[in-house]
C-alpha cells in the first residue's frame, strides 16, 4: 500500500513550525510515502518564498501547491518557473507562469500525478475546472501509476461535484482555501479518497489563521488594517489516504486535526 498525506493551507511561520514537528513524524509513524502541501499562505499569510519553498521541502514535502494568493509576491514570480514541484492551478489562463501538474516518483519507483485545481464561486473567473481536470487526468495516464488533486475553492458544492466526477480515476481529492477542516473524508464507490477541506495547518486561535482583533474590527467598522498571522493553538490540518499501488484505488481514508505539543490553546 503506498500512504499519501494532503496537507491543508500553511499559514505563516507558525503553519510551518507545524510541518517541521508533524511531517518527519508522520513518515515514520504512519509510514507516509508521499506528502503534498497547499503553502499558499505561508509567507507571512500569503504567497511563498524561495527559502520558503526550500524550508517546507526540507521538511518532507514532495510538491507544493498554491491557489488564488500564488503570485501574490512578484519575487516569487520566476520561482513557478524553474520549481516543477510548486504548482499554481492549472485551470489558469495559459499564459501564467509555471504549470499546474507535476509527476514525482516516489518510493519504490511509484509515479505520483499531482493536479492542482482552483474552483470559480466567491473567487476570481478562471477556466472550466472539470474539463482541465478530464484533461490533465488524460495527460497523465501514461505518466503516473497514482493521480492526487488539491482542489483549492470556496465552495465545498465544487468540490464535492469533482469528487464524483472523477470517481475512479484519480488516488485522492483533497480540498483546500478554506481554512476549516471538514469531517467528510470518504472512499467513493469507486475508489476515489476524498475530503471536502483538509483545514488549515497553522494558528486556530484566530480568525482563520489572522488576529482576530484585527478582523472583527474590519467586520464590525469596515477599517481595515494588516490583517497579521495569529499566535496559538496551533495544528496540522490534513488527510491521509491508503492506495493500492497495483490499481490507483484508495482503500482507506482519514482527516488529521493535530495539535503542536506544548502550545496553548
Amino acid at each position: 500500500m503506498f500512504r499519501i498525506l494532503g496537507v491543508g493551507d500553511v499559514v505563516g511561520r507558525p503553519g510551518r513550525a507545524v510541518l517541521r514537528h508533524f511531517l518527519p513524524k508522520l513518515r515514520e509513524e504512519e509510514g507516509v510515502d508521499f506528502v503534498v502541501v497547499n503553502a499558499e499562505n505561508a509567507a507571512s499569510g500569503s504567497g511563498i518564498t524561495d527559502k520558503i519553498y526550500r524550508e517546507i521541502r526540507d521538511y518532507g514535502a514532495d510538491v507544493l501547491t498554491m491557489g488564488d494568493h500564488a503570485y501574490k509576491r512578484r519575487q516569487a514570480l520566476p520561482l513557478y518557473e524553474k520549481k516543477e514541484r510548486l504548482l499554481r492551478p492549472a485551470n489558469w489562463p495559459p499564459g501564467a507562469p509555471g504549470q499546474g501538474t507535476c509527476v514525482v516518483e516516489g518510493p519504490r519507483g511509484v509515479r505520483v500525478g499531482v493536479i492542482h485545481l482552483q474552483g470559480r464561486v466567491f473567487m476570481n473567473a478562471q477556466g472550466d475546472f472539470f474539463e482541465e481536470a478530464d484533461r490533465q487526468v488524460e495527460a497523465l495516464k501514461k505518466k503516473a501509476d497514482l493521480v492526487v488533486v488539491d482542489m483549492h475553492a470556496e465552495a465545498s458544492s465544487e468540490k464535492i461535484a469533482l469528487s464524483w466526477h472523477l470517481d475512479g480515476r484519480v488516488a485522492m481529492i483533497f480540498g483546500s482555501h478554506t481554512h476549516v477542516p471538514t469531517a467528510d473524508a470518504i472512499v467513493r464507490p469507486r475508489g476515489t479518497a476524498f475530503i471536502s477541506d483538509a483545514g488549515m495547518t497553522g494558528p486556530y486561535s484566530g480568525v482563520i489563521g489572522r488576529v482576530k482583533e484585527a478582523v472583527i474590527k474590519k467586520m464590525r467598522t469596515n477599517v481595515h488594517e494588516p490583517f497579521a498571522v495569529a499566535q496559538g493553538d496551533e495544528r496540522l490540518g490534513a488527510v491521509l489516504a491508503e492506495i493500492d499501488e497495483k490499481t490507483g484505488k484508495a482503500t482507506s481514508v482519514k482527516g488529521l486535526w493535530l495539535p503542536l505539543p506544548g502550545r496553548d490553546s
